[in-house]
């Protein structure tokens, strides 16, 4: 599995995207020469001319390294049955057509709140602003998964829609 959030922890390491970054939004968004992400997300999500610019920046990006690292998998011998890509604004990104199939993960949004906020997200209420709405999400998706219990009842369903899609 790729996580495409590892990817732009990837991309805000390089040069050209820290110089870009910080042309754009100044000093502020670094700590130790480095990008300091809630720094950047504070000011990224604080109008929508910035974030789109910072999508514009990443989303072709991290398409190419997706792109990359698929035809990486499918080389292998023998190739993988299925290959799953984490990308978390799949659908605002326009992204789902490069993908046979897409699983939408949802679950309560009181619930994905308190979950964001554990793992030390901030700007949520302007992260979740961007996002399309769970409902949409699911309507748009091949495969809905949801995810309101243990990791390991989600591993379960996803083990399940995997086998559904790559076949026996």
């Amino acid at each position: 599995m790729l996580s495409s959030d590892l990817l732009v922890h990837q991309l805000y390491r390089s040069e050209p995207v820290r110089a870009a970054v910080r042309e754009r939004f100044g000093e502020r968004v670094l700590r130790g020469g480095e990008i300091d992400r809630d720094a950047l997300a504070a000011r990224a999500f604080a109008t929508a001319e910035d974030r789109a610019w910072l999508e514009r920046l990443l989303w072709p990006l991290v398409g190419e390294r997706i792109a990359a690292w698929r035809e990486r998998q499918e080389r292998r011998q023998p190739p993988p049955r299925a290959l799953a890509v984490e990308v978390p604004l799949l659908f605002e990104a326009g992204m789902e057509g490069d993908f046979d199939a897409t699983i939408a993960i949802v679950a309560d949004e009181r619930l994905r709140a308190r979950r964001a906020a554990e793992r030390g997200h901030r700007a949520l209420d302007a992260r979740a602003a961007r996002q399309l709405s769970q409902e949409e999400k699911a309507a748009r998706a091949t495969y809905v998964v949801l995810n309101d219990g243990s990791v390991a009842e989600l591993e379960r369903r996803l083990e399940e829609v995997l086998r559904a899609i790559a076949g026996p």
